[in-house]
Formats: structure tokens, sequence, C-alpha cells
């Protein structure tokens, strides 16, 4: 048998020059500033950071895992990404920080090189609502006797709480996503599918981004379109359903910006629709109106839930409530990221702050064996300030602008 040459379980690659990424050196430093602040206060020397939103809000670097672990580790003097070799120099181009590559040569090498880069800190800080069990147990055997100690909801308290930079990335994701919006409306004709239509708004979100972000990631962006039944769910996906003369619609468009997402979600009928709907359509409509009115420093998510509760509660329209009313925006999408201390639902008592970045998107779902049946709602985005809240959603919203000639 002919010896194997010795392979390394890691290396650094500085292939070619740092990328444009979304934020300037400046706010990558505030956010590890704080993040070192976070560590200070829990006597934390390394946190190892194991999330897509956590590792690109702190060195924008998105990964793609692929069933490969990724990992960041931050000590109070370095600030370093773990990748696979599968990725390249890519990594260390389109990150804050350092690099280094672990290779698939044997197994463990990358709880090696956290081993590595963690050194001797016996407290170790860790995302406990990303690590699995599997990994989990992979660090302790690997890493020995540390005291882990759960950062999460702190850094999700951090991120809560939106830079300048941010807000005028996230402002302009609201414009694109009123474009893709627009390009679908354009898009509903009869007998045309939900797919076709999902394509011509996802596609005019792309070019958007291609030319207004040259220098970004460009990926991710979609955008779900339901029709009559499909309706039901904010999260169905997209069907080859043929749309019919009567129908109810959901438009829902997402763009992607180096991780940032933002939404425009919207009801609309293929021709007039039928007195019931009607009703409970304009119900939804003024629902949503009463929450933006709402949204605000001072008041809690609660709060604002309970007086939306309130009112489909004497409209009647209660019991079709779908979810809670709105969420944070920030470094999330449908597969990460969600800041759930910043949802408006019942049991989130979070105070509403200047820097907050909420979405304001009621729902009822009405069933297909009742009159009105099929699911409402309409979404806007609104940035908290010292004063009030203002809207960076553009895209019209009620039967007078969305009613679609059959």
């Amino acid at each position: 048998m002919l010896d194997q040459p010795k392979r390394p379980d890691s290396f650094t690659c500085h292939n070619g020059e740092k990328a444009q990424l979304p934020f300037s050196d400046a706010e990558y430093a505030r956010r590890l500033a704080k993040l070192r602040a976070i560590m200070a206060a829990r006597d934390v020397s390394a946190v190892l950071l194991t999330s897509m939103h956590n590792i690109a809000y702190y060195t924008g670097f998105l990964y793609c895992s692929f069933g490969r672990p990724y990992g960041c580790v931050v000590t109070h003097d370095a600030c370093t990404t773990v990748s696979a070799n599968i990725d390249g120099g890519q990594p260390w181009r389109r990150s804050t920080g350092d690099n280094i590559i672990f290779t698939d040569w044997q197994r463990g090498n990358y709880w090696r090189v956290v081993d590595q880069l963690v050194g001797a800190a016996k407290r170790l800080g860790v995302e406990e609502d990303h690590l699995t069990l599997a990994s989990r147990n992979a660090l302790i055997d690997r890493l020995g006797d540390r005291e882990l100690i759960d950062i999460a909801s702190d850094t999700m308290a951090s991120r809560m709480i939106k830079s300048a930079e941010e807000i005028t990335l996230i402002t302009q994701g609201a414009r694109i996503a009123d474009v893709g919006g627009a390009a679908v409306r354009d898009a509903i004709r009869t007998g045309t599918r939900e797919i076709d239509v999902a394509m011509a708004g996802r596609d005019a979100m792309e070019l958007e981004i291609a030319d207004s972000f040259p220098g970004s990631e460009l990926r991710d962006s979609w955008v779900w379109f339901q029709s009559g039944l499909n309706t039901d769910g904010a999260h169905n996906p997209v069907t080859t359903r043929q749309l019919k003369a009567g129908d109810i619609l959901s438009l829902n468009t997402f763009p992607m910006i180096s991780g940032y997402y933002t939404a425009l979600e919207r009801t609309l009928f293929l021709g007039d629709p039928d007195p019931d709907s009607l009703r409970i359509w304009k119900a939804n409509v003024a629902a949503h109106e009463l929450g933006i009115s709402l949204i605000k420093p001072g008041i809690s998510c609660a709060r604002i839930c309970a007086e939306i509760n309130a009112f489909f509660r004497d409209e009647g329209l209660l019991q079709y409530r779908s979810f809670g009313y709105g969420h944070s925006f920030g470094v999330l999408s449908h597969y990460y990221g969600r800041e759930t201390g910043l949802e408006l639902r019942e049991d989130i008592d979070t105070v509403l702050e200047p820097g907050m970045v909420v979405s304001m998107e009621p729902m009822l779902w009405v069933p297909a064996d009742q009159a009105g049946a099929g699911g409402y709602r309409e979404h806007d985005i609104l940035v908290v300030h010292e004063n009030g809240a203002d809207n960076i959603t553009g895209f019209p919203y009620g039967p007078e602008a969305n009613t679609i000639s059959a």
C-alpha cells in the first residue's frame, strides 16, 4: 500500500482581496464591541457563534452549510470565522475578520480548529437555540471541561436595535419589495399559473438588487404568490394552480440583500369580491391601519396585540385570526434569524424603542366551507424613532387598489 501524504487538518488562505461588505468597517467594529461588552458582563472570554444570522451579523459572512459545520470564534482581541474547504477563500473575502479553513480528510477537524481558537477559556459562550445535541456532545468531547454559557438571547437583544446603516439597507429592501409587488400585480391574469406570477416578481427584485447593490450577494430572494384555497397559510408554497375569476390572491415578495430580508404582503382579488369577502377584507385593512397607528416607542408588543384583538372581537372575527401581528426585521429569512423577543404577540412584553424595525401584518383565515373563505393579509414595515414610527412600505392596499380586472 502506498503511503498517503500528510494532509493538514486546517489552513489559512487569503485568496484575492477583501470584498465589499454590506456595511462599513466601523459598523462591524461597533457590533463586535457590543458583543465583547456582553462577554465581559457574563464573564466569558470566548464565544463560539454557530448560527447563520449571528455569524453574518458580526462578520458579514453568510454561510451555506450543506451539512457541514460553520462557526465564528470571538475573543476580546480576535474574530475568526471557521469554514469548510469547499468554500475556498470566499469566507475570508466576505468577512470583516480572519478565517481558518478546516479540511475533511479526517473527522473532527472543525472542532480541532475551534479548540485552537478558544484556547484556555474556561467559560465559553454558545448559542443554545442553535447548537444541536450532536454538536454539543462533539464540543464537550473535544474541548473538555468548560462551562457553556448561553448568549443567544443577549445577542438577539443586541440585534433588535438597528443602526443607521441597517435602517438605510432595510429601507431600500422595502422599496425593492414594492418593485416586486408591482411586477406580481402586472402579471396577474385569468389562466396564469401561480408559479409564473411568482417568477415575475422574483426576477424584478433580483434585477433591482443587482442595479442598486452591485457589490452584494445575489441569492435567496423569493416570492410566495398564492390563490384560492392556497391563501389559507402565510407560508404556503407556490403551486402550478391556474388563476380563476373570483379568486382571492395573496402577494408576498421577499428581497434578500446580503442576508437582510424585507417583505411586502397584500390581499388582492381577481374580479370583484363577493359581499362577505369584501366585508372581511375591509375589516382586516382597518385592523392593519389600527396596528400601524399603535406602533411607537413605549408601547409593548403585548399591548399592540391586545388592542387589535379587541377590534377583531368587536367585529366578530377574532376566531379567524391566524398568527401574531408582526415581527422584527434584520438578519433573517424564512430559514434563519428570527428575533422572537420582538414579535407582536400576547406573550411578548418587549417595549418598542427607537431603532427597532417591525412589521404590521394582521391575517384572517376563513375556512373553505364558510362565506368569505380565504386568507386575508396586509403587511407594512415600520421604523420606530423617538417621536413615533415611519412606514417605509409604499405599495397600496385595500379593495380600491388591489381588485384586479378578471
